[in-house]
């Protein structure tokens, strides 16, 4: 018996890379590090926000790759002859993956008081009504 998956429906046509990015999405497992928000601050607008305490703006890089937004942190090490008693602030490297819809893009970054903001644009594709001729062969 063959799998009917989500893209192979007879009325979906064209789903398949729709399918493959929640493929690759379920795969991205979050495990909390940092914490995150997500708000949506218009009707078109987005923004996620990251605590990211003791990153500063060199320590992190944000890109879009395939339509998906990647964020990075790594600090640098600098514990050279400091000893620590209890350590219980975090200083590790992470990644955070947020796949974005056709149409919604990065409008920009900033830190403010060790958050992170990445604010999202959603641009609305004017309707389109397109008439087919019906050639007569």
């Amino acid at each position: 018996m063959t799998k009917l998956t989500f893209a192979s429906h007879p009325f979906l046509l064209g789903f398949d890379q729709l399918e493959r990015l929640v493929e690759r999405t379920a795969k991205n497992g979050h495990d909390g590090y940092p914490p995150y928000n997500i708000e949506q601050t218009s009707e078109h607008a987005f923004r996620i926000t990251l605590a990211v305490a003791g990153f500063c703006e060199d320590d992190l890089a944000i890109t879009v790759e395939d339509r998906q937004l990647v964020i990075r942190g790594k600090q640098a090490d600098d514990n050279e002859g400091r000893v620590f008693l209890h350590r219980g602030i975090a200083a590790r490297a992470f990644q955070k993956s947020f796949v974005l819809a056709e149409g919604v893009d990065v409008a920009g970054a900033g830190m403010e008081n060790g958050l992170l903001h990445i604010d999202l644009k959603r641009s609305v594709p004017e309707a389109v009504v397109q008439t087919i001729r019906i050639a007569r062969k």
